[in-house]
């Protein structure tokens, strides 16, 4: 049996099936069963109530179970550090204690390539580069990491982190998504600095496939990047304005300007209580280079990604066929 945090988020959305497939028996965990019927297709998932702050529930719903998969959290460009503390790294210490005490035989927790925080504008972004966290959710999910790995260093939590880069691909809505597919294909494309900077996509089925692939295969104690090849904001756009045949000019947008209309909208939102169209924290996202090699992960766990190009075809169709939230890869087995 195997326990599942976040498996009504993007990513959870495609893990779920992707695990079923495995044959394997599977505890899920949600704060709203009743917003999420889909899951009743799958015989072999068992619904558990409750959030990451529940720790009774937690604790009652570990047990039994032989592996965790800890893909919970939260994730804005905006937003309150204590919620996202309170989710992602006092939330993930929960979940450790309900795991250690139910003497489990694997724990895959899913953090983000993102920890980085300030990527060497010439170097690559192996395991080893040192993280710099950059704002509030970046601090969130390296805390996590830190009580992760203490957990694997001082019980013998037999612990694999995995740092997926930026998902994109059906089912999504925000952040990667918005920015490269969204936005222009209904009319924005906003080009910073002539496209130059690099970004991190990960496919979400590769990113699920990677998860699978670390529970089976990931050695304890070890980190693993799970991304798509490195791209620039040009290539980007080029390969999803050719593959949806959008013609729409490109916004030239320097850096300095912006950072400083993302300064302004923040002061808004600090008005409105809503995230700004373009807000501060993209700055770690958009204006850096971000060469991620998962290199690691395709030699020793075997992953391999499909080509942005692919990749940007199978989302385009799915935002062309409507957006429908019942893929055929979904399919129960």
């Amino acid at each position: 049996m195997i326990f599942l945090t976040g498996g009504t988020g993007f990513l959870g959305r495609h893990l779920v099936p992707a695990l079923c497939r495995t044959g394997r028996p599977l505890r899920v965990l949600t704060r709203h069963p009743e917003q999420h019927a889909w899951l009743k297709r799958y015989p072999m998932v068992e619904v558990v109530a409750g959030d990451l702050s529940d720790r009774a529930v937690l604790h009652e719903a570990v047990k039994g179970c032989d592996a965790v998969i800890h893909a919970g959290g939260m994730f804005r460009f905006w937003g309150d550090e204590r919620a996202f503390s309170v989710t992602n790294a006092q939330g993930t210490g929960n979940i450790v204690a309900a795991a250690l005490e139910a003497g489990v035989q694997r724990f895959v927790h899913v953090s983000t390539v993102a920890v980085v925080g300030h990527p060497d504008p010439r170097g690559i972004v192996d395991e080893t580069h040192p993280a710099q966290p950059a704002d509030a959710y970046q601090r969130s999910k390296w805390q996590a990491e830190q009580v992760v790995m203490s957990a694997c260093y001082s019980h013998q939590l037999p612990v694999v982190v995995l740092r997926p880069g930026a998902y994109y691909g059906p089912l999504g809505q925000y952040a990667f998504n918005r920015l490269f597919f969204k936005d222009p294909m209904r009319g924005i494309i906003m080009q910073v600095d002539g496209g130059r900077h690099i970004i991190f996509p990960a496919y979400i089925s590769d990113v699920a496939q990677g998860v699978i692939q670390g529970l089976e295969k990931g050695r304890m104690g070890e980190v693993y990047n799970i991304c798509g090849d490195w791209i620039s904001h040009l290539d980007a756009f080029d390969i999803v304005c050719r593959e949806a045949g959008l013609w729409w000019p490109r916004l030239p947008i320097p850096s300095w300007l912006g950072i400083s209309t993302a300064r302004v909208l923040e002061l808004l939102s600090a008005l409105t209580h809503t995230e700004p169209f373009w807000p501060l924290n993209l700055r770690s996202y958009v204006y850096n280079n971000w060469r991620v090699s998962s290199e690691k992960a395709r030699r020793e766990l075997g992953f391999a990604p499909i080509s942005f190009e692919e990749g940007a075809r199978r989302t385009i169709a799915w935002y062309r066929a409507g957006q429908p939230d019942d893929l055929p890869e979904f399919a129960c087995p």
